[in-house]
């Protein structure tokens, strides 16, 4: 046990426990947090600083800090599709989401499935579309308190306790908060982390030899590998890698977290200021993508590729500082967690039980609902881990990027457009989770790398990107077919206001 680095983790952990509280307080509205919109979405009341930390610390999670070095200390240049996909997702976001806000502002959305009902005003869609964000959250839940664990585990604390106590933690501060504990704690969460990277990133290639050096020996370490990796992209693997980030980019921009984020914004403008100003995060990115090179010049090894960040630190920093480091990578896990479960339980709300519910629920109603569906969501994620097989979690994550992505023909095109119809766009959504799900599971759920054949060729692409293409063909025939035999397209209530903004 790293006795000193622990007591500095424990440490770290209070202080933000204590924030998480304080936050209940903090711009508490007179009438107290009584509502969805005041606990799910803080009164959408954020700025432009606090929008940026919070949609920072959501989508920059524990698992990334992990998994993106894990990835090229495991296999080499393939895992930083990670950066690209971020460069091309702002520009994105900097067309779709300003749109939106304005369109879920007017009209009360909570959720993008709210937006989907009011816009479509077709029940079936909307369950659709909450169902599919529902179950792409849980094992994105489930992976925060996997890279938690992996922290605690190198930390040489065993045991389900301690995953335990931090899932009480996190359930406590979440329940009485609402989105003020995460947007408060993202603030000192990701201070911690620019801090340990910058200091990763500088000190460790001096003690190292520098970077000419640290590429010369993961180059050679990789290619011991089985299979070999390389710092270099191989031909075959182009396509992959421009899918995996074109694909990833497109389901970032609709998890239902950054729609939880991005809605909590007072205005438009502190949407569009917060695109202009994320790619900072970018920079993050690519500094934490070197530790897995990184790690191997350190000479760290390890069979489980998700430890190599954490026994790095331990390896070549002076134990207290690896204490501040891990503990920062442990509330890194903390933030998206909690924003996570707030949007599915804000789904579920509004989306599930709303669409089924005889008599609609009070503002107050609404509120103790998702505050008690937001504890159900992070005990099921904690038995998701705890229970079974961390692959399994891994495994759904793979699938849930796919799904999410089908949700681009009904969300990001009826952002700007009312052609599409929704009994076609519900027929597009079904064909693309049927057909990304069924390449996945053809590959045994191994990979979500899809080697497709077309015309005697074989293209090795991301199984959401052939999905989401067929979900578009399908939807376009499909309206162009249903207004020609039903000319009378069924509107949402909401649609012929939404385009006047």
């Amino acid at each position: 046990m790293h006795t000193t680095a622990l007591f500095v983790f424990c440490l770290f952990f209070l202080l933000v426990t204590l924030i998480g509280f304080w936050a209940a307080r903090w711009r508490r509205p007179a009438a107290g947090i009584a509502s969805l919109e005041e606990w799910g979405l803080a009164g959408r009341s954020f700025g432009t600083w606090v929008t940026w930390f919070l949609i920072g610390g959501d989508l920059y999670t524990a698992y990334t800090v992990i998994a993106v070095p894990a990835l090229l200390y495991g296999g080499g240049a393939m895992g930083f599709f990670a950066l690209p996909y971020v460069v091309i997702t702002y520009p994105l976001m900097m067309v779709v989401l300003p749109p939106l806000w304005k369109i879920c502002h007017r009209h009360g959305y909570i959720t993008l499935a709210d937006f989907v009902s009011g816009h479509y005003g077709n029940r079936w869609l909307t369950i659709a579309i909450a169902v599919t964000g529902i179950m792409a959250l849980m094992p994105y839940i489930a992976l925060q308190l996997v890279g938690m664990q992996v922290v605690i585990e190198a930390l040489g604390v065993h045991g389900e306790w301690p995953l335990a106590a931090a899932f009480v933690i996190l359930a406590a501060y979440t329940y009485s908060s609402g989105l003020r504990a995460p947007a408060v704690i993202a603030i000192v969460k990701d201070v911690m982390l620019y801090v340990v990277v910058l200091a990763a990133v500088i000190l460790l290639p001096i003690k190292l030899g520098g970077y000419a050096h640290i590429f010369e020996m993961a180059s050679r370490a990789l290619a011991t590998h089985t299979p070999a990796g390389s710092i270099f992209l191989k031909p075959g693997q182009y396509m992959a890698y421009s899918t995996l980030a074109i694909g990833s980019a497109v389901a970032l921009m609709l998890y239902p977290h950054t729609a939880t984020a991005m809605l909590s914004a007072k205005s438009a403008n502190v949407v569009r200021r917060n695109m202009a100003m994320l790619p900072a995060y970018s920079l993050l990115l690519g500094m934490i993508a070197l530790l897995g090179y990184i790690a191997l010049a350190a000479g760290v090894a390890t069979k489980n590729t998700s430890e190599a960040v954490p026994l790095l630190f331990l390896k070549m920093f002076p134990e207290w500082f690896a204490g501040f480091c891990l503990s920062a990578v442990a509330i890194g896990a903390l933030v998206p967690a909690a924003i996570m479960s707030i949007s599915a339980s804000n789904l579920f709300t509004r989306n599930l039980y709303g669409a089924f519910a005889r008599k609609p629920l009070s503002p107050a109603g609404e509120s103790r609902m998702a505050k008690l569906v937001s504890l159900v969501v992070k005990f099921g994620a904690l038995v998701f881990v705890l229970r079974l097989p961390v692959a399994y979690a891994i495994d759904m994550q793979l699938l849930g990027g796919i799904w999410i992505a089908q949700l681009f023909p009904a969300v990001v095109i009826g952002a700007f457009s009312r052609w599409l119809h929704p009994w076609a766009l519900l027929a597009g959504w079904t064909a693309g989770i049927v057909t990304g799900t069924g390449m996945v599971v053809s590959l045994g759920l191994k990979s979500s790398v899809y080697p497709l054949h077309l015309f005697g060729e074989t293209y090795a692409m991301y199984a959401a990107v052939p999905a989401l293409l067929l979900n578009l063909l399908l939807s376009a025939i499909l309206t162009a077919v249903l207004r020609k035999t039903m000319p009378g397209l069924h509107r949402g209530t909401n649609a012929a206001s939404v385009y006047t903004e």
